[in-house]
């Protein structure tokens, strides 16, 4: 990877009263927190490391640019298809804002070599900024990297070790980015479209939690019905208490106030033995959600609520018990190894199948477009 320092804009957390409402609004407010002097730029080039302290561990990552025609070439690799209307809404907001207030999420598999240079870097100096976010539990702090030969050790280690990565969090910022680039690169030298701003972290420092779904259906099929359906897909057992699934191609089922282990029965999983990798989210929306339910387009289809699994059991639990007509799915989290092979093999997974933690906070690291 093609990994360079740049001058960030961050925020001066001195006249900042409150962290979390100041990064929750900055997507609406960042021109007027910029002219209301909220924000500092960094003195020289760099490049950052960006720790999340949460309360069970660190997580420990590399801000940078990263030459767009990586992008291009198939190192940074996608695993979900994009929208072109919400690329137009992206570009409008990056040329609105002349700015990227967040930077898109790599991971790749974990160099021990780079996780040691951060970690000895971490211990030896002090952050540029250190903050707390309350709501989140979490502390977030950056450090910058000037020194020429600290730069060019990094550079060396992510182009020796780091020959791709895969999109964690911000497909829509890297099209958008691409296709920027694609169109103004013979037309304006103004803006910077021929770098991704990219936080790299290793899979080791990331966790992959659940993604669930909330679906509107028992009015169209009567739970009797219903059950003996999915009785013909699925082994299913009652809960005595609820939990989410223990393993991948177990689904755990919530409906009319009781919870259902399910597994795939032998003869589903056989249907898709010729796929690189059978994932749950993909046999859930074949056979229960297309076949069932007759929900034809998961991204666009009203009955379908997605519910991360950081709001867990209860996230699932409040939004079926909205309505009598609701039943919700608790799907295992997808594992690195199956969205990596799925990434590398340039298929897309299902619609809200990953959900990456921890989160960069919006307004922390800003990338301008247009100096001045």
């Amino acid at each position: 990877m093609k990994i360079k320092p740049f001058r960030v804009t961050y925020p001066n957390f001195d006249f900042i009263a409150s962290p979390d409402s100041f990064c929750d609004d900055a997507k609406y407010s960042f021109r007027e927190f910029q002219a209301n002097g909220f924000f500092e730029k960094a003195p020289k080039d760099a490049l950052y490391i960006y720790q999340i302290e949460t309360d069970e561990r660190k997580h420990t990552g590399l801000v940078a640019l990263n030459e767009v025609e990586d992008f291009f070439a198939g190192k940074v690799k996608k695993h979900e298809k994009t929208l072109s209307e919400r690329e137009q809404k992206q570009m409008q907001l990056f040329l609105q804002w002349n700015a990227i207030l967040k930077p898109v999420l790599l991971t790749y598999p974990p160099v021990p070599d780079i996780s040691l240079w951060l970690e000895h870097f971490t211990e030896a100096h002090k952050p540029l900024f250190s903050t707390r976010f309350a709501k989140d539990r979490q502390t977030h702090a950056v450090w910058m990297i000037t020194d020429p030969g600290d730069i060019r050790q990094l550079q060396n280690l992510f182009k020796t070790h780091v020959h791709g990565t895969y999109i964690a969090d911000g497909h829509h910022r890297t099209t958008t980015i691409a296709l920027l680039h694609e169109r103004l690169k013979d037309k304006s030298r103004e803006f910077d479209f021929g770098n991704l701003f990219c936080a790299f972290f290793a899979s080791d420092q990331l966790d992959i939690l659940d993604y669930n779904r909330v679906v509107e259906g028992l009015k169209d099929v009567s739970p009797t019905h219903f059950m003996v359906k999915m009785s013909k897909i699925f082994d299913l057992d009652v809960l005595e208490a609820p939990r989410k699934p223990l393993q991948k191609h177990e689904i755990v089922m919530y409906a009319q106030k009781h919870w259902y282990s399910l597994h795939w029965k032998e003869s589903v999983l056989k249907s898709h033995a010729k796929d690189r990798v059978v994932l749950d989210a993909t046999l859930l929306n074949e056979f229960v959600l297309d076949q069932i339910f007759d929900i034809r387009d998961v991204r666009t289809d009203k009955r379908i609520t997605y519910v991360e699994g950081a709001r867990g059991l209860d996230g699932v639990r409040k939004a079926v018990n909205e309505s009598d007509d609701r039943i919700g799915f608790m799907l295992f989290p997808v594992i690195f190894d199956d969205m990596m092979r799925l990434a590398d093999a340039g298929e897309s997974l299902p619609p809200k199948s990953t959900y990456f933690e921890p989160r960069l906070k919006s307004g922390m690291l800003v990338k301008m477009l247009k100096e001045g």
